[in-house]
């Protein structure tokens, strides 16, 4: 019994030796980026708040340590390129005890890296932010003229963020309702127990489902915008309104309200139809030899499941809509597109106010994106890629 417990305690040993020495290549080749990127960051200028202006020595040391570590990398390299086949069985570096060192070392890298970090790059933006809210004009510092025009603009860029979300979040929603409907509407099939006005109708409603989905795919967002805009906005001028009373009843927000709505009601129609066309067929036929109708079998059988499959791609068009949403400024809907035009012409830096509004926009898509991906792991389904610009099936499997 002794000895089958030292023959499993000397392969564990002998396990973690070889993972220890083909591991160490790793360590230290990823942290000699780190190691580059810690001097990079120490060479740059301290900003007014940096927390190691008054550690000069400490932070030379860090510096050196930095260095050390590239050249000890360096040295490995070497020895791995001189002793190719037996770097193993030859190479100092492969021995436990510096193998361990090396690992004790890389945290020693990162966290000089990450202090260097948040001085230069943490305390830079609180520096910029102190100068931007107490500059009198917009400063020539690109950084802190982008926080200037960001505080002295908040109140701008705030209502173009809730325009941006409201559409978003609303035209989503709406849209998965109208998908719900087109996509039933577009799965109909005859059925041999149908008359001929139901027939008639099936075959109409499939026929517009598809319509509906080539048209609007087919075309970009933006047109869209204009067409249902200033279509809508021509039938109202036949009637006796004023341009006032119009613009209070058909106003830019609500036009560009119905346009992400048509838009995404066309796509999400697709994906819903991708996940109910991956349930198993025999679901249905096991539904119909119980009784049920083909409505029936969908709304009780078929629909609860494929929804679940198509949630990933429903939940992307969220994201979607949040970035595809800039389009809309081309009416006139107070996006944060149009507040990014507003800000860059009152201070006549174009460049600076994208660059805000990018940021905003990638802080947004990922926080949607981290949402929806805490939805899809309790709904217990795989992110997968959802929708096609065919007809043709898609595949979608449940983790």
């Amino acid at each position: 019994m002794t000895s089958i417990l030292s023959g499993a305690e000397g392969t564990r040993r002998a396990k973690l030796i070889s993972f220890i020495r083909a591991d160490h290549r790793y360590v230290l080749l990823g942290t000699s980026a780190i190691a580059a990127l810690g001097m990079v960051l120490s060479s740059q200028p301290r900003p007014a708040l940096s927390f190691l202006a008054g550690a000069y020595t400490l932070e030379v040391a860090m510096y050196y340590l930095l260095v050390a570590w590239v050249a000890l990398s360096v040295v490995a390299l070497v020895f791995k390129l001189a002793a190719w086949k037996t770097y193993v069985r030859v190479s100092p570096f492969t021995r436990p005890a510096v193998a361990r060192a090396l690992r004790y070392g890389s945290y020693v890298v990162c966290a000089i890296t990450a202090l260097l970090a948040v001085d230069r790059i943490g305390c830079g933006l609180a520096s910029a932010w102190a100068v931007a809210t107490t500059a009198q004009s917009r400063p020539t510092s690109t950084l802190e003229s982008m926080l200037f025009m960001l505080y002295n603009s908040r109140a701008i860029f705030f209502s173009g963020f809730k325009t941006t979300v409201a559409l978003a979040v609303f035209g989503t929603v709406i849209a998965f309702f109208l998908a719900l409907l087109l996509v039933f509407l577009r799965m109909q099939v005859i059925d041999r127990s149908d008359n001929d006005f139901v027939r008639f109708w099936k075959v109409v409603g499939s026929g517009f489902a598809r319509v509906y989905s080539t048209v609007v795919r087919g075309t970009p967002m933006m047109v869209q915008a204009m067409i249902i805009f200033f279509g809508v906005f021509g039938l109202f001028k036949m009637t006796n309104l004023t341009t006032t009373q119009i613009n209070a009843i058909w106003s830019t927000f609500t036009a560009g309200l119905v346009t992400i709505v048509l838009n995404s009601t066309a796509y999400m129609m697709e994906v819903l139809r991708g996940g109910i066309e991956s349930v198993d067929a025999g679901q249905t036929e096991a539904a119909r030899s119980l009784g049920l109708s083909q409505w029936e079998a969908m709304r009780t059988v078929v629909f609860p499941q494929g929804v679940k499959f198509a949630i990933p791609g429903l939940s992307n068009e969220l994201v979607i809509n949040i970035k595809d949403s800039s389009v809309l400024s081309v009416i006139g809907t107070f996006d944060l597109m149009f507040a990014t035009t507003t800000v860059g012409g009152i201070y006549y830096a174009k460049f600076e106010a994208a660059l805000v509004t990018s940021v905003i926009y990638l802080c947004l898509t990922m926080f949607a994106s981290w949402l929806l991906g805490r939805l899809a792991n309790r709904l217990n389904v795989k992110s997968v890629k959802l929708g096609s610009t065919s007809n043709q099936p898609v595949n979608v499997e449940e983790r």
